[in-house]
This record gives C-alpha cells, structure tokens and sequence, in this order.
C-alpha cells in the first residue's frame, strides 16, 4: 500500500462513511509534540461518523493511533460540527 499521510487516512475513512463524500474536510494542525487532525463532515453525516454511543469513532481513533504509532508520531482526532 502506498504512503499515506494521516490527513489522507482519515479523509478515506470518513468519506466510506458517509453520504456526502465531497462535503468531508479534513485539516491537519501539527504541534510541537502532536498533530490534531479535525474532521468536517455535513451535518447530516455527523451520526454516521459518530456511531452508536460513539463507537465508529473511537475506531477511527483507534486506526489513527496505530498509523501515528508506525510512524513514530502523536495524533489526536477532532471531529468538528
């Protein structure tokens, strides 16, 4: 598989996610000792983000962490309304 940056893997996963994939922004803001990546989804698709109780989230999370891990970095997820 090709090199992803996390910006990118995040973006990927959110648009096999929703509805709306063309109103899914992704920004990465990188801090001295982590990168905070803010996902922007339509108001519409903000569930199908979330998930029951948060679940689909945390896993996003969850990928991030790991792919962040392999490439020795520190990220945090931000889903933005």
């Amino acid at each position: 598989m090709a090199d992803l940056s996390l910006k990118e893997l995040v973006e990927f996963m959110a648009k096999a996610l929703v509805d709306n994939p063309g109103s899914v922004e992704v920004k990465e803001v990188v801090g001295e000792q982590t990168t905070v990546v803010e996902l922007k989804v339509d108001q519409s698709d903000l569930g199908k983000v979330i998930g029951r109780q948060g679940r689909t989230a945390r896993s996003m999370r969850t990928i991030l962490t790991a792919a962040s891990t392999k490439l020795q970095k520190r990220s945090v997820l931000e889903i933005v309304e």
